[in-house]
């Protein structure tokens, strides 16, 4: 945010010193003054104060009509001079940035001294929004030195803000020198606001550098500040957009360009609301939307060259050619269009959108056969892997691997696209929170992507194993981060578990919820700052190599599933050798997993009826006939390790024929797979618990006691999340029995109910030692919410990630009343010590006799993840 100049008269400066403190105050005071019997430029100072803290507080309208009266009721040329330079602040916020220049050029020959720097600081301001990033420079660096010179420290502190700010948007480092300082004047005169907004401007740099947690901790505490001061700050939804799409959080990223549309649309905010038009045509580009980014797009672009604003209209072109290149639009005009936007774009310090639209031009160059036009835009895009943020060096070394393919340079191709891996390897350690690296696998997409297309064209199966599990599960391939003992955020959970249960009493007994949905999102949302501000650490463990998993497979086969275009692959392993099998159209693949769950689900919520059963067995015969027909001699009778695209991690294997009575485990990744294999299982004695209002939970644990050895038995009251979780730890055997529930929006907060309210995942990621071995007897406990690089959330990556090495859980509803004598014999037979995915098998072949449609349902929903 830019910061505004003010000076004045003794009654009337007192209004204008509160500002930037209080400007509510400053209104009342400003107030006082014109009611009383001041004169001509007392007036003329207050109305200016007035008009500047409507400014503050967003009032856009009112800050106009009161800096015009300002202009107009001064007597003095200096004081009318003032005036103006105010209103072209405003002006310029306004969207009005033509007259916003003719007002501050106006005020300039009538100011000398310090107050030449403020107006030489404000024409600076008005050229920011333009785009005239250049001459704003100029104009800060005489504002600097006059104020130095004058020895006025609020002119500097402001200045000094507008300039690191400016920087830091330009991606130069050394605005953080000039925020560092500005803030440091601003808590020496004790203006709070104008501190907490350099405090966000900070963040906003630090997110320009790709340093995400420090952004968001700078966020975080700003948020705090302006809460306390009473201040409201719509504009900053657009910076907070910026570090969300950076990540990219994106479906968040939509929600927060929505609210900034709206909220600035009805405050007037037009030069603000130019930008939200265009975060909203950025985020649904991310989120495929193509309609909703071409006109946003459009919008924004109308609104700034009616603002005078080319540049700004030359980013939104950008957003709409690349909607339109995404629509599957190949033509010359539309690469020459491409190609002029990102010259543009650089020419005018925004190197990062032109990268993309650089090497999206050359791309489509290749495909119009312009092979010399698409080598020269891989060139200049090339040069960007050698400097500036993570995701903007990983592009420039995929621009060097698309261009040494054209060249026939596949393993120079190959060593690029690792190179680019590697880069964003080290941007996804330094994050901590789970949520945000999982979400940050979309960087490496099109690398990836790349680098596996290189190894299927080149039929080596070890190779397209080692580039499926160079992207894929990324999150779960590094050290995990245990987040730090804070009170603050066990006060938020615990806050969270009391608004739940009290929301979920009220809808049962129909009273009004709109108060407690609104207390947990805001719950949720204090949640999310809290996990996603823990610094990361640690390195990544090395994708595993055919020989590492077959010493560890034994007999065992591993079959991981590849998406490669629209065909769906795999790779085996078996017996030291890797081999590649093409299994068919991705779609199809897809299409018969959805209707074989949505089968399932049937016989589960509306009874067994002889349609129903029918179109599961149809389903599940397809899908295995496309998956396993292809590499059935391989498979023989052994027990399988399954690694899935996202898009299959919900098939209950165990429905198919295939899997029927075969030991199967499930997991996110060889990787995965392979560490949780070699993890010793902790010693701890068993842990047993079941949730409230499920009496058949505490049925099945009761039972469960008698046939473990000296189990920790939580029921009833005493099954609290404190004491559930603090059971847990170190524990070798957990059974959990509870309503669960899974949150498609944020698999984090999916949830198992127990006596004091919700368990959450974040709950179960501050678990120090996870049990060896989990089963979860609840509903929908083992989705995973899936994100680009085939990132799962939810309790299986949670656990897996934290050091558990097997997870039993559901991928459907089940009935709480048929699960008791399934679980009770995959506890017999565990206790026998027969491994978690083998007992699994067994039980549910044993449970599932083929009469019972719900039974076979049931036993189909539990899925073993993890080592197995």
């Amino acid at each position: 945010m830019v910061v505004s100049a003010g000076s004045g008269a003794p009654t009337a400066q007192t209004a204008l010193d509160n500002v930037q403190r209080y400007p509510r105050e400053a209104i009342a005071i400003g107030r006082q003054v014109l009611a009383g019997r001041a004169d001509a430029d007392e007036r003329s100072t207050a109305e200016r104060a007035i008009g500047l803290a409507l400014r503050e507080l967003n009032d856009l309208p009112g800050a106009l009509w009161h800096l015009r009266r300002a202009a107009r009721t001064g007597r003095s040329a200096r004081v009318r001079a003032l005036a103006r330079m105010s209103l072209g602040y405003v002006l310029a916020n306004a969207g009005q940035t033509t007259a916003a220049l003719r007002a501050v050029g106006a005020a300039l020959p009538r100011l000398t001294g310090a107050d030449a720097g403020r107006a030489r600081m404000q024409r600076g301001v008005v050229l920011h929004y333009r785009g005239r990033f250049a001459e704003a420079v100029r104009d800060y660096d005489v504002a600097v030195e006059i104020a130095q010179r004058e020895a006025d420290l609020l002119l500097e502190a402001r200045a000094r803000n507008n300039r690191g700010l400016l920087h830091a948007h330009r991606g130069h480092g050394r605005g953080a020198d000039d925020l560092t300082r500005s803030a440091a004047i601003f808590r020496r005169l004790g203006l709070d606001l104008a501190a907490t907004d350099v405090r966000w401007n900070i963040g906003i740099a630090a997110g320009q550098r790709g340093d995400i947690v420090a952004a968001l901790r700078c966020f975080t505490t700003a948020d705090a500040e302006y809460r306390r001061l009473n201040v409201p700050r719509p504009a900053l939804l657009l910076d907070r957009f910026e570090l969300l799409l950076s990540v990219p959080l994106v479906e968040e990223a939509v929600e927060v360009a929505d609210t900034a549309v709206r909220e600035l649309r009805r405050r007037g905010m037009a030069s603000d609301l130019a930008e939200a038009l265009l975060a909203r045509a950025r985020a649904a580009l991310l989120a495929g939307d193509l309609a909703t980014a071409t006109e946003a797009a459009d919008a924004a672009r109308t609104r700034f060259r009616r603002q005078g604003r080319r540049i700004w209209a030359a980013f939104a072109g950008h957003v709409a050619l690349r909607a339109e290149y995404a629509r599957g639009t190949r033509t010359p005009a539309l690469l020459a269009a491409m190609v002029r936007t990102a010259d543009r774009l650089d020419a005018s310090g925004w190197p990062d959108p032109a990268l993309t639209t650089r090497i999206e031009a050359a791309r489509l160059a290749g495909t119009l056969g312009r092979t010399g036009r698409a080598a020269d835009l891989l060139a200049v895009a090339a040069r960007a892997h050698r400097s500036g943020t993570a995701s903007r060096r990983a592009q420039g070394w995929y621009a060097l691997a698309l261009s040494r393919r054209m060249t026939g340079d596949e393993r120079g191709a190959a060593r690029a696209l690792r190179r680019g891996l590697a880069v964003l390897d080290g941007h996804r350690a330094a994050l901590g929170a789970t949520e945000l690296r999982a979400h940050s696998g979309a960087h490496g997409q099109e690398l990836a992507a790349e680098g596996l297309d290189i190894a299927v064209r080149a039929g080596a199966p070890a190779r397209v194993l080692t580039w499926a599990e160079r992207w894929r599960a990324n999150a779960l391939r590094m050290r995990a981060v245990q987040p730090p003992a804070d009170p603050e955020l066990a006060a938020a959970l615990a806050e969270l578990r009391m608004v739940s249960t009290a929301l979920e009493d009220a809808l049962l007994a129909g009273h009004p919820v709109q108060a407690l949905r609104r207390s947990q999102a805001r719950l949720e949302q204090r949640i999310l700052q809290l996990t996603r501000a823990v610094g990361g650490g640690g390195g990544l463990v090395a994708p595993p190599g055919v020989r590492a998993l077959c010493a560890t497979l034994g007999p065992a086969v591993l079959l991981e599933l590849v998406a490669h275009g629209d065909r769906l692959r795999a790779v085996l392993v078996r017996d030291g050798r890797a081999s590649l099998h093409d299994l068919g159209p991705l779609a199809e693949a897809v299409r018969q997993a959805r209707a074989h769950r949505f089968g399932l689900r049937r016989l589960v919520t509306t009874g067994d009826t002889a349609s129903a059963r029918a179109g599961v067995d149809y389903a599940a015969a397809a899908l295995d006939r496309q998956l396993f027909d292809p590499v059935r001699r391989q498979l023989a009778d052994r027990p399988l390790v399954l690694v899935p695209i996202g898009a299959l991690h919900a098939v209950p294997w165990s429905a198919l024929p295939t899997g029927t009575g075969r030991p199967v485990t499930v997991a996110p990744s060889a990787t995965a797979w392979l560490r949780a294999a070699g993890r010793a299982a902790p010693a701890g004695p068993p842990v047993l618990a079941a949730g409230p209002r499920l009496p058949a939970a505490e049925t099945e644990v009761r039972q469960l006691a008698r046939e473990l050895t000296a189990p920790r038995v939580l029921t009833g009251a005493g099954a609290t999340v404190g004491a559930v979780t603090g059971a847990l730890d170190g524990a070798g055997l957990a059974h959990i029995a509870a309503h669960g529930t899974f949150r498609a929006d944020n698999p984090l907060f999916s949830t198992l109910d127990l006596a004091d309210g919700p368990l959450t995942a974040y709950e179960l990621e501050r678990l120090p030692h996870p049990p060896g071995c989990v089963v979860l007897s609840a509903c929908d406990s083992g989705l995973s919410g899936v994100r680009p690089g085939d990132e799962v959330m939810g309790f299986s990556a949670v656990l897996l990630a934290s050091g558990a090495r097997s997870l039993i859980a559901t991928v459907l509803p089940v009935p709480a009343d048929l699960t008791t004598t399934l679980m009770l014999d995959l506890h017999r037979r565990m206790r026998a010590g027969v491994p978690p995915a083998q007992a699994l098998a067994a039980a549910q072949r044993a449970f599932d006799t083929g009469a019972d449609g719900a039974a076979h349902a049931t036993a189909a929903a539990f899925v073993c993840f993890g080592a197995g």
